[in-house]
């Protein structure tokens, strides 16, 4: 077992300090970060997840994402804050062992890197189903291994690549969403050659907007919930651009309208268009069902393509938001010291590590689908609310202590604090409480607990530990 360098008492008052950050690049432009930004909000889970929201809730669906679009701006915005003050490569995890001790900074840390790390394995195996699908009698993990190696390499090199595969992405995913905006926009006011306007039949008809009730708006609002994971990245790479201050800043401010106008507005024009009860909103996924009602030619093939971009992007993303978690935490002594090694300024031992627990995940999803991976994917259901709830926290403590220390560096400030903080925190409690109530989503919560709780434990211990040194 590695053994961990000694670790000062913790405080509360003196950021940890991290040793081995310096060596990382600054490689990422700001249009890097702009297009990392827009496009962290365009995933896999936008395209095919959704479909699962829309037959639970109904049209009710863009009520859900518009209420969990509110909490994930106000989470983005404190994040923004504390991120803009304090640019880091561990984004929410420095932030939360600033703010409440280093058992914190473990525990968010790590969680969120389980979170990644798993990501990274279902990405593989949806991309690998779709390429098979175009070439069947090709082995899937063949695939998989294809884009393992892809952007492990990628993210091996400079810092540089990983933000160019991330700028093209986005563009592309941008480019699809916005024509598919643009079309459906055309097809509701009824412009569109060949579509009459639905006007509210399905709205309203085909049930009401609220065809499953309250217990079905909640189902919706936990799938759109998990829909907003992803967006944190972009303040992990803030830390390697050129000025990551106004970086992060810049980016985090345009969130808002991104939301508003992907999320909530593709679902408005989604149930407008198509019944929510739809059999092709879940098979064929929520994007693809409007193609090929509006009659555009291979709509189903053209999504294909958009999801397996959105795979890919995702997939990049995640290999380099883990390494970077990892490498933060191992260069505050929270994590193997082997791990902290930065060679061409990329940490790649933490690459690989990444890239390696991604790949043991595929194995058993392969071997073990209904008990490992599945425990495994139970496990991280509901990390993305454990990171909000400290970054709340953090940003609640730390923006005291900026406020005394002058302000200077609240380029960016939460609005209407500290009420709107206790409101987002009240937010996270509400909806795992909802994962509590819910059934299908309660195995979730506990196997997430579970995790929390470990590390939490592990983590303190090791802040004992050293403070008694």
């Amino acid at each position: 077992m590695s053994r961990t360098l000694p670790s000062p008492p913790p405080t509360t008052e003196t950021p940890p300090q991290q040793r081995q950050d310096a060596p990382l690049s600054n490689g990422l432009k700001q249009r890097h970060l702009s297009m990392i930004a827009l496009g962290g909000v365009i995933g896999a889970g936008l395209f095919v997840g959704s479909g699962a929201g829309i037959a639970a809730a109904g049209p009710a669906i863009v009520l859900a994402y518009a209420v969990s679009g509110l909490l994930v701006m106000a989470v983005m915005r404190m994040l923004g804050e504390m991120s803009a003050a304090n640019p880091a490569s561990g984004s929410f995890s420095v932030h939360a062992d600033r703010a409440i001790g280093r058992w914190a900074g473990f525990t968010a840390g790590w969680m969120f890197w389980t979170l990644l790390v798993v990501g990274v394995a279902i990405e593989a195996i949806g991309a690998a189903h779709i390429v098979q699908g175009w070439l069947p009698g090709t082995p899937s993990w063949l695939w998989v291994l294809v884009f393992m190696t892809l952007f492990c390499g990628t993210n091996l090199a400079a810092v540089s690549n990983f933000g160019e595969f991330e700028f093209w992405f986005a563009a592309l995913k941008i480019g699809a969403i916005g024509l598919f905006l643009v079309l459906g926009a055309l097809a509701v006011l009824g412009v569109l050659p060949g579509n009459e306007a639905p006007g509210t039949s399905h709205l309203l008809g085909d049930g009401g907007f609220l065809p499953t009730g309250v217990p079905g708006l909640l189902t919706g609002l936990l799938a759109s919930v998990a829909a907003y994971g992803g967006l944190e990245t972009v303040t992990i790479a803030a830390a390697e651009s050129e000025d990551p201050a106004r970086g992060v800043a810049k980016a985090v401010k345009t969130t808002m309208w991104r939301i508003g106008i992907v999320y909530v507005g593709s679902m408005l024009v989604i149930v407008t268009l198509v019944p929510w009860n739809d059999k092709a909103v879940t098979e064929s996924g929520p994007y693809a069902a409007v193609l090929d009602r509006l009659g555009v030619p291979g709509g189903g093939q053209i999504m294909n393509v958009v999801v397996l971009i959105a795979l890919l992007s995702a997939m990049n993303a995640n290999i380099y938001g883990s390494s970077r978690m990892a490498h933060s935490l191992v260069s505050r002594d929270q994590g193997p010291r082997f791990l902290g090694k930065v060679s061409g300024q990329v940490p790649r031992r933490a690459v690989l590590a990444s890239c390696a627990f991604g790949f043991v995940a595929v194995l058993l999803s392969f071997w073990w689908p209904t008990t490992v991976f599945a425990w495994l994917l139970n496990m991280v259901g509901g990390v993305v609310l454990v990171v909000w709830g400290f970054t709340a926290v953090s940003q609640f403590v730390l923006r005291r202590r900026l406020e005394r220390e002058g302000g200077e560096k609240l380029t960016v400030r939460m609005w209407g604090f500290p009420y709107l903080t206790w409101v987002a925190l009240a937010g996270v409690v509400g909806v795992l409480v909802l994962m509590a109530v819910e059934p299908g989503t309660r195995v979730q919560l506990y196997s997430t607990g579970g995790l929390a709780l470990a590390l939490a434990v592990t983590g303190y211990v090791r802040q004992r530990r050293a403070a008694g040194r």
